[in-house]
């Protein structure tokens, strides 16, 4: 595991615990336009961090897996999990581990997979494979419109060149339901498929 990776993102969640409370905004729209209607089922949250996303999902009915780098926020994630009704919070499992050494997630394990603020280039056909039929994945993260912005971050291979993640996703076995690409802001790409 990259301790220093894991060291600096540790220190990020122990620092400001209270800021990893609400959903990106980005995930209840496309949650509202594509997954209303859905049976809640098996999710993945690919480097979910302190459970913003897994929380609010295991709230509407979702069995999650969360898996982060960071055991700081796997654990406050499993603390906001303890506060969920007893029937919700048992359906929150966290693994701690370091992205940068996984190249799968199994195969069709997944009705949901949700990656926000993360971008490992070698994971996309393994995000795709861990999808059921039928089954959505949501995604949103910097564009290289982010390094031209005031505390943008330094390495520009995390951020994405324009219509990168819709070519990455454009694919046999994929239908592209949502692309977005905002320059101001946070300058991220959005992106929602469904495997086919």
């Amino acid at each position: 595991m990259n301790t220093n990776e894991k060291a600096r993102w540790n220190q990020k969640y122990a620092e400001e615990p209270e800021k990893w409370q609400a959903p990106d905004p980005f995930l209840v729209a496309a949650y509202a336009e594509y997954l209303s209607d859905a049976k809640p089922g098996r999710a993945l949250d690919v480097a979910g961090g302190a459970g913003r996303h897994a929380i609010w999902l295991a709230r509407k009915g979702w069995q999650i897996r969360l898996v982060d780098i960071s055991d700081v926020a796997t654990g406050l994630t499993r603390e906001k999990a303890a506060l969920l009704p007893r029937a919700v919070a048992g359906s929150v499992a966290t693994e701690t581990v370091d992205l940068n050494l996984i190249n799968n997630f199994g195969a069709e394990q997944y009705e949901l997979i949700v990656v926000f603020f993360f971008l490992r280039r070698e994971l996309f056909p393994a995000l795709v494979q861990a999808l059921k039929p039928g089954g959505v994945l949501i995604y949103k993260t910097y564009s290289i419109e982010r390094a031209k912005m005031p505390n943008g971050p330094g390495d520009v291979s995390y951020l994405l060149q324009p219509n990168e993640l819709l070519r990455a996703f454009s694919s046999p076995g994929l239908r592209v339901l949502h692309y977005h690409e905002s320059l101001r802001g946070k300058a991220a790409a959005e992106l929602v498929a469904r495997r086919t």
